[in-house]
């Protein structure tokens, strides 16, 4: 069986990443990224990735979980964001 503060850990994961999800499926929905700030993204992108590192290097499943799922999201977020920001340019280049 699995160490209750392990449980604990993997409870706090699920509930931190899955609170993410909203954003990601409004953002996907609405095909806009535009609210969202760049330079948060980028900078929640490093932070979450270099938990996922930490996580690996210590062995912590919970934490290496978290921020591996963590990290798709935020780079769904980045993906779209800068598809978005790219259209933006070639709109004004051409307009």
């Amino acid at each position: 069986m699995t160490d209750p503060i392990e449980m604990m850990g993997y409870a706090a994961a699920a509930l931190t990443t899955l609170s993410f999800l909203p954003q990601v499926f409004k953002t996907w929905a609405s095909g806009s990224a535009r609210d969202l700030s760049l330079g948060m993204l980028l900078a929640f992108f490093a932070g979450v990735d270099l938990w996922l590192v930490y996580g690996l290097a210590i062995g912590d499943g919970p934490l290496a979980a978290a921020n591996g799922v963590t990290a798709a999201l935020v780079a769904s977020l980045l993906f779209l964001k800068l598809r978005e920001m790219a259209r933006d340019r070639n709109r004004a280049r051409a307009g």
